[in-house]
């Protein structure tokens, strides 16, 4: 008969008496089925971290197998949904009824998405990434999704410069009184006509959105959309030249400071019934400076998210 293993945590008491906020593990690799409005489940290879608090001041521990083996049954879920999420949050409470009486599951992973060009027939994938951070506290559940878009952002500062060296380009080649409609057409065409041309740099637009509780499922394309089309410059797939002419005229039709994208994604989300509140950072990672541009903006609420 094989003798009993001993279980520390059921049977010592924590020499220091305090309640712990939350206790759990992180950097769980789980693969995912996610649901997302108007899509196909999607699998997806996801980091998991999964906690409990600890309210019994004299339990020396939790149960991590407990919350390992929960995460491994979700991943064998046909998809995952916002109710699957609270089930499994609720097991995490459940198994720990004794000592915890909040739980908390935070997921992150890319999206993938299959993005058309902007006027060729190609297509290619995006990945985007998404964080998903849930919390039960005495039956009660708050949802918070993040996403990351990658966008171009040019400078109308240096845009403005590039102009005014093309004007003075301009009245140094040509004669006010005897313009010639070839030569000036051709000359637009020169390097030495347009000597100068503004700066862009790979922009990300940081959000992170307080959901409705009762949510039936997720839309995370929704979000990403929303906020492409509002900045209008996103980062491409597959591209041929016309799709590249196209980008560098989105990008002049579209100058922007850090500022100027931020109050952009602001005014798109404060429109949206189904995000409460959200927290968006606009990091322009510039190519002019060796530091960045950024810009922090929130719903404003009382008592939501802080800048």
């Amino acid at each position: 008969m094989p003798h009993p293993m001993p279980d520390i945590a059921n049977t010592s008491a924590s020499s220091v008496h305090h309640t712990l906020d939350w206790v759990g593990m992180s950097a769980i690799e789980i693969p995912l089925k996610i649901a997302t409005k108007g899509m196909a489940a999607t699998v997806i290879n996801a980091k998991a971290q999964a906690f409990v608090n600890l309210i019994d001041t004299h339990a020396k521990g939790i149960h991590m197998s407990r919350l390992f083996l929960a995460l491994d049954r979700l991943s064998n879920e046909a998809s995952v949904t916002p109710a699957q999420l609270k089930t499994t949050l609720d097991a995490f409470i459940s198994s720990h009824d004794d000592i915890s009486d909040r739980a908390r599951l935070s997921l992150s992973f890319e999206l993938p998405l299959r993005r058309s060009a902007l006027l060729s027939d190609n297509s290619g994938w995006k990945f985007y990434p998404i964080t998903l951070d849930m919390q039960l506290n005495q039956g009660q559940l708050r949802v918070e999704a993040g996403v990351e878009v990658t966008y171009s952002s040019t400078c109308p500062c240096s845009a403005a410069l590039a102009r005014q060296l093309i004007q003075e380009n301009f009245k140094r080649d040509f004669d006010a009184e005897n313009l010639n409609f070839e030569q000036v057409l051709k000359w637009l065409g020169t390097t030495e006509g347009i000597s100068a041309t503004p700066h862009s740099q790979r922009s990300v637009a940081q959000t992170k959105v307080l959901l409705d509780a009762q949510l039936g499922e997720f839309d995370f394309v929704a979000i990403i959309d929303e906020i492409e089309q509002t900045l209008k410059t996103p980062v491409q797939t597959a591209v041929k030249r016309e799709d590249e002419q196209e980008f560098a005229r989105l990008n002049g039709a579209n100058l922007m400071f850090c500022e100027d994208a931020a109050r952009k994604v602001k005014a798109a989300l404060d429109e949206r019934a189904d995000v409460l509140d959200f927290w968006v950072r606009i990091n322009h990672y510039e190519s002019l400076h060796a530091h960045d541009a950024v810009a922090i903006t929130t719903k404003g609420l009382p008592q939501g998210y802080q800048p």
